[in-house]
Formats: structure tokens, sequence, C-alpha cells
């Protein structure tokens, strides 16, 4: 949750030293140069990597045009304006739409609003009304058009993961997102300005980055957090600069499962000094509410067995809401010998 401190923002403590990693800078955050430079083999290799080891990267030279980003940016500021009544017409959050400062329904909360949006052009267009009511179709033009960019870099990326892996169909991941019934949703944070630290959790925390893919995009204000591994075997807190014309990559829980534990989903967090407003836009790409999450058979071997028994994602999400932020949800479906042995019974049937 987010906790506000009377401690002013100039006076925030550095972060522990961050871990060593490859293809970072000196802030230890992985970054990987998506114009592929040194080949697509090369460029699979590398995203891989990060997410087998790191669970998140910063995607430089992505090939999202500027456009559609600022236009969105500008579109949700002119929201996030409006007076307190006016905002509430697109809430309460059922998960969807405006919230603030409750984060969903088991007494969460934090110093941010937000709208949360369905990714579909339908959803969209459903919203769009209750949010800008001067012309709402301006609104839905908006979203659509950096959504449909944005989906694009989240299916290059998991086909880039899916040649890493060696899967039999390397697209396998991204035809989960471009399912025409695909859950995939929006998330607009704004943190207002306010010379205090906040701090917001996400992770165990914030509930839907437990997706397949989540692709974050902010403005100039610092504040993200990830909890990086350290080689020996603990996890730093490490700050993420903040850099506009990057998209920040996180693992979700549920591509954690599809690759058996090989790809991770790590904690993160914001702590945002807010003398200025930051503003941050998510893209959690998801698959259809039907779609059953089993490890692909690639990734399960005699050395490395089964490490989640089979779910929906709809039986995912039903759990995801029932709990707090805090709470774990994918260790609830960690299998023990007897489900391994069950599983196998049932798929060689």
């Amino acid at each position: 949750m987010v906790v506000p401190s009377t401690t002013p923002a100039a006076a925030a403590l550095p972060s522990p030293a961050p871990p060593s990693s490859h293809g970072g800078g000196g802030d230890g955050i992985p970054t990987v140069d998506m114009s592929a430079p040194h080949g697509r083999a090369a460029l699979s290799r590398q995203v891989t990597r990060a997410c087998t080891e790191h669970g998140f990267f910063r995607a430089t030279n992505h090939g999202v045009p500027p456009g559609p980003a600022a236009r969105l940016d500008a579109a949700t500021s002119a929201f996030f304006a409006l007076a307190a009544h006016d905002k509430q017409r697109a809430g309460p959050p059922s998960p969807l739409g405006y919230g603030c400062r409750s984060i969903g329904f088991n007494g969460d909360a934090g110093e941010l609003e937000y709208l949360l949006l369905h990714a579909s052009p339908a959803a969209v267009a459903h919203m769009a009304s209750s949010i800008d009511t001067d012309d709402p179709s301006r609104f839905s033009t908006v979203v659509n058009e950096y959504v449909a960019t944005v989906r694009q870099l989240a299916c290059e990326i998991l086909d880039l993961l899916g040649e890493g892996l060696e899967l039999q169909d390397p697209r396998s991941f991204s035809k989960l997102v471009t399912d025409t019934d695909s859950d995939s949703l929006l998330r607009i944070n704004h943190y207002p300005s306010a010379c205090t630290i906040h701090k917001l959790d996400h992770d165990d925390q914030c509930k839907l980055k437990r997706i397949i893919l989540s692709l974050l995009r902010a403005n100039d204000v610092n504040g993200l957090q990830v909890l990086l591994p350290n080689g020996e075997g603990k996890g730093v807190w490490v700050q993420v600069p903040a850099d506009p014309s990057a998209f920040f990559i996180n693992v979700g829980d549920l591509l954690q499962a599809l690759t058996n534990g090989r790809l991770i989903s790590i904690r993160h967090r914001v702590i945002a000094s807010a003398c200025k407003p930051r503003l941050s836009t998510i893209y959690f790409a998801a698959p259809p509410l039907h779609t059953r999450i089993s490890a692909f058979p690639e990734t399960v071997t005699a050395g490395s067995p089964r490490q989640y028994r089979p779910f929906t994602w709809a039986e995912y999400k039903k759990t995801m809401y029932s709990l707090r932020l805090s709470h774990s949800r994918l260790d609830l479906f960690h299998v023990d010998d007897n489900d391994n042995n069950k599983v196998g019974k049932e798929e060689k049937e």
C-alpha cells in the first residue's frame, strides 16, 4: 500500500547497491536494444536471459512511435485534472473504471488515482463516454491507437522469448495476446504532486502483474524500484531511473507458470517523492479467460518437474481478486509429487 511520510523528498535514503547485470548501465537495470544491432538470434538470447535472470528489463529503441504515447498522456492528464466529482463519473472501479486511493476490494489503499480499462475497442468505447464527455470517440481513438502499438511490441518480445526457449511454436505466447477474446488491460496511474514520500508496493502487491507480460512507460519522474536477485540468493531493491523514451518489461505470473519457472516474476514497487506528478501507463498482456495455463512440454524435464498445476486464467483471476495485495497467488498453485504424477498421467491419456 502507499504509506505517506513526513520525510522531505530530498532526504530520501539512497537505494542499496544494485546487483550486477548484463547489457545494462551503471544503474544495474538490464537494458535491451530492441533494434537488434547484433541480429535477431542475439536479441532473442538477450531478452530470454534478462527474463530468466531478472524477470525485468528496460527496452530501448523499441520502435513504438512517440505520437500515440504523447496523445494518451495528454488525454489522461486532462482527465485527472478534472474536479473530483467529474472523475467519479468513471467510477467506482469494478474493477474497471476510475479509482482513487482504494485499490481492489479488500481494504488496500494508496495515494494515487488511476484508470483501469479493458483493452478491447468495444470496452474502451463503453468507458469513454464517462471519461471524455465532450467527445468520447476522441478518447477511444487515442487509447486504441496506443494499445495497438504497444500490443505489437508485447508480441515481438513474447515471440523472441518463444525463440529463446526453443518452443516448438515460438508464437505460442503471443497467440494468447492476439486472440480476439484476450483479456488484456490498460492501466494509467497518476501520483499527485506533494513533496512527501509515498510508497506503493506492487507484486505480491500489484494484482495486475499476475498476467503474461506487462509493459510500463512513465514520465520523467523517478519512483519505480524492482527487487532484483544479487547472485547470493537474496534480492536487492534497485531504483529504476526515469526514462520516458523506454518501456520497462515485467514477466507476469502466468508467464512464469507457462515456462515452469524458467522465467521469473519479480516484485516491484513505487516510492514516489512526488514534488512533481508521476504519470505511468501499463499495458497488461493477458490471455482469454478460458485459457488453460499449463507449463509447455519443452520446459518440463526429469530434472525440472512441473512446478504448477494447470489452471485457467479465469480461475487465477478469481483467486487474485479475493486476496489482499500482499498475498502471493502463484504459490497457491504449486504442485507436490503426487500432483506431478497425476498431471503426467492425465496428459499421457
